[in-house]
């Protein structure tokens, strides 16, 4: 705990000081091993899909974008960076991940399921660092390469073009869910902002570090979808948008924390169900009522 005061305290004064280099996005890109997302509140994404995966649950092949989404986000505090992420692993390569992450200076800030019943079964590893991001992104870097993540970097981004329509009613989801999905990997993916001011060890804590509420669908035929995700949840909801989601027949699969140290302090609720998309989607969204959300 106190390491993380001093660092917050620490940055305070460097973000004061316009005269400080913003980190050097392109040797970060080199040092994890692929380029990274500028996102608009500033945070630089990196995503590892768990491409080498074939996971199934329930008969359902489960895509990397619907749940098996390895991430890092590095937010820039004048040179320096903290990192937060979740690494997606198997039962194998957590010990060896977590050892070298440990031996860099990161904490391991949860260790959990995300799903009920796959196979092979993943666990999810929450990490969190600050400190030089080249450094940083090393160390992910070298821990990753003890698990079978796909590591190399993605090709070259072909000229923007309209993805591939889904076999499920976008338009009717978005009336439903009150927000406009995006198509990604063969899923139709939702995010809502909460409301309040999120810190993570005294430093903001946007969306793009992992603090949105995240669904997503991914359509299985006849007008059905797969769906997963987490609610990210104040105290007080938790038990109101648990009994919604379980009266509309959306499996509840974990609950737990990512964070150590975060303000106002979240808990993760993961979900599963596989059924009509837009019965799902009017379950979701009563969940969804029962939050303090941005409003669109």
């Amino acid at each position: 705990m106190q390491k993380f005061l001093t660092f917050a305290a620490t940055l305070s004064v460097l973000v004061a000081s316009p005269a400080l280099a913003a980190p050097d996005w392109t040797k970060v890109d080199s040092a994890i091993g692929r380029p990274g997302a500028a996102q608009p509140d500033g945070v630089h994404r990196y995503s590892f899909p768990r491409s080498d995966l074939q996971v199934t649950l329930d008969g359902v092949s489960i895509r990397p974008a619907l749940a098996l989404g390895s991430w890092t986000a590095f937010q820039p505090m004048g040179d320096q960076a903290m990192v937060m992420g979740d690494l997606v692993l198997t039962h194998e390569e957590v010990t060896p991940v977590m050892r070298r992450l440990l031996a860099s200076g990161f904490t391991i800030t949860a260790l959990h399921n995300h799903l009920l019943r796959s196979a092979p079964a993943t666990m999810y590893m929450h990490v969190g660092a600050h400190g030089d991001p080249v450094k940083l992104a090393q160390a992910l870097h070298d821990a990753l390469t003890l698990s079978n993540t796909p590591l190399s970097a993605p090709p070259a981004a072909q000229p923007a073009s309209a993805p591939a329509p889904l076999a499920l009613d976008t338009a009717a989801l978005d009336s439903l869910m009150g927000a406009k999905g995006k198509v990604s990997g063969g899923v139709y993916q939702f995010s809502y902002p909460r409301a309040e001011a999120l810190t993570a060890d005294g430093m903001p804590a946007p969306a793009s570090m992992g603090t949105a509420t995240a669904i997503n669908f991914q359509p299985t035929g006849e007008g059905k979808a797969a769906i997963t995700g987490d609610f990210v949840l104040l105290a007080s909801e938790v038990d109101p948008v648990m009994k919604a989601l379980v009266a509309s027949g959306i499996e509840i699969t974990a609950l737990h924390n990512h964070m150590l140290d975060d303000q106002p302090h979240l808990f993760f609720m993961h979900f599963w169900a596989n059924q009509d998309a837009k019965k799902l989607a009017q379950g979701l969204r009563t969940a969804l009522n029962a939050m303090n959300l941005q409003k669109p």
